[in-house]
């Protein structure tokens, strides 16, 4: 009698997360082992804070100057100004663009600052959504380029000195003409960046209430 021979049974290997799965975990959705009720509640007044401030920035449109006129504008004006003398080494074109630049790098700044440092994913979700705000912030700006109606910090328009950022920048670029299109532009990735800060914000809230330490 043969006897027939089967090849032995070959143990499927482990399934492991993919290198972008595990940092995604690691990195952006990492959460405490046991949540403070305290803490978390906090958490979620923050949120709904965001939430409400978000639906009213992103509902309003640019050109009501919306984004000037919130509290958070005044905020951002000390980065922006700030930006023009972090910048001015680089040259004329640089100073000018460096005040915008200033009022966004700093929420990204403060982005990595709270996913690197301290590891709070939660304050990243929260500088996110800042950093979606200062794009906003910066749209009728760069909207007003070529009608310069908007007051500029000194008490001044455009029209009556040479300070408007991107009525400079523009025109150096030779892109005057496509101002209303590049604010609609910046206001989008605003909009946009701001959708995921309250996506990201709430699936680590979800996490958060499941680990609650009552």
């Amino acid at each position: 009698m043969h006897r027939s021979l089967r090849p032995a049974a070959v143990p499927l290997p482990p399934i492991h997360q993919s290198t972008g799965a595990r940092l995604l975990e690691e990195w952006l959705l990492v959460t405490e082992e046991s949540v403070n009720p305290f803490y978390f509640a906090g958490r979620v007044l923050v949120f709904f804070l965001l939430t409400w401030w978000g639906w009213r920035l992103i509902t309003t449109p640019l050109e009501t100057n919306y984004t000037g006129e919130f509290f958070l504008h005044l905020i951002n004006l000390p980065f922006h100004e700030a930006g023009h003398l972090i910048f001015m080494p680089l040259g004329r074109f640089m100073t000018i663009l460096g005040g915008s630049l200033g009022q966004i790098l700093m929420p990204l700044i403060c982005l990595g600052t709270f996913l690197i440092k301290t590891r709070d994913p939660f304050g990243g979700s929260v500088a996110l959504w800042w950093t979606a705000e200062n794009f906003m912030d910066v749209a009728p700006y760069i909207n007003d380029a070529r009608a310069m109606d908007l007051m500029l910090l000194g008490g001044f328009t455009g029209k009556e000195v040479d300070a408007h950022d991107w009525n400079n920048l523009l025109t150096m670029l030779g892109w005057l003409e496509y101002d209303h299109r590049l604010a609609h532009v910046s206001y989008g990735i605003g909009t946009v960046l701001m959708l995921v800060s309250w996506l990201w914000g709430a699936w680590l809230l979800r996490r958060q209430y499941r680990r609650l330490d009552w």
